[in-house]
């Protein structure tokens, strides 16, 4: 427990020295408006993994190699900001806060670099890690679910009003696992129906990505005998709506994720 806190502590810290605290000030304002009801509230954090490492090692090898506990961290420190600062009241429970961590960089180890080349075969850590190459097709932008609020059908119940079943999308999640019709009440076990209104929504585009060598077949020397297999990203929220036209790509991503940042893009 004290350790948790200890790195609750730094990511204050943290937040503090980069303008983190300050952007979640700015990024509240909008979500003030009355006419707005959302289950879920999105910000997003440019995170450098050195800066972070100064401030606590400890948190800096969170965010290198436990990602999905270091959101968890951010989340929690962002939402008793809120709450002590009064920045939204229409925010009630910690899951309502949605929190992405964009990484600025990463370490120029190999560890941290997917080459598309030696795709992994076997499931590995989740940690973030860097991949370039070329992008040879994309799908139009679409929308999926960001998050939803879920009320138990029983009346009785004291889940079926308030924001105690708030499900969000988590990377490497399909849409099934946000939004479905069999979601049980943890109180008192009856079926969840999903409150519509106050679905929120978010852009995605599929991008296929393959390896730069796959050019050479175009210099007109003697062709090798490898063929380049293309992967299929799912490319999320600005990285989505940002593009207009990519010839080459690179992105930092969470390994075993389709979690996508868009580093080098050719935007609208």
């Amino acid at each position: 427990m004290a350790d948790i806190l200890s790195l609750k502590e730094s990511v204050l810290v943290y937040l503090d020295r980069s303008g983190g605290l300050q952007k979640l000030t700015e990024d509240c304002k909008p979500f003030n408006d009355p006419q707005l009801s959302e289950a879920v509230y999105r910000f997003r954090f440019s995170v450098n993994p050195s800066d972070v490492i100064e401030v606590d090692p400890v948190l800096g090898d969170c965010v290198l190699h436990e990602p999905l506990r270091a959101t968890v961290l951010f989340q929690s420190v962002c939402f008793l900001a809120i709450k002590t600062l009064s920045l939204i009241e229409k925010i009630h429970t910690e899951s309502q806060v949605n929190v992405i961590l964009n990484f600025t960089h990463l370490p120029p180890f190999p560890e941290y670099t997917l080459d598309l080349c030696r795709f992994p075969r076997v499931y590995g850590p989740m940690r973030p890690v860097s991949m370039e190459g070329l992008v040879i097709a994309m799908t139009r932008v679409t929308k999926y679910t960001q998050g939803a609020r879920f009320l138990c059908v029983s009346d009785d119940c004291p889940c079926s009003k308030g924001f105690h079943h708030i499900r969000v999308h988590a990377p490497g999640a399909t849409e099934s696992a946000t939004v479905r019709n069999h979601f049980c009440c943890m109180m008192c076990g009856s079926q969840l129906k999903e409150d519509v209104k106050f679905r929120v929504l978010g852009d995605k585009q599929l991008v296929e990505l393959i390896h730069v060598k796959a050019l050479d077949v175009l210099s007109g020397r003697q062709q090798s005998s490898l063929r380049y297999q293309s992967v299929t990203l799912f490319l999320r929220g600005r990285s989505a709506t940002n593009i207009l036209i990519v010839i080459y790509l690179i992105i930092i991503t969470m390994y075993g994720t389709i979690n996508i940042r868009e580093t080098n893009l050719i935007k609208k």
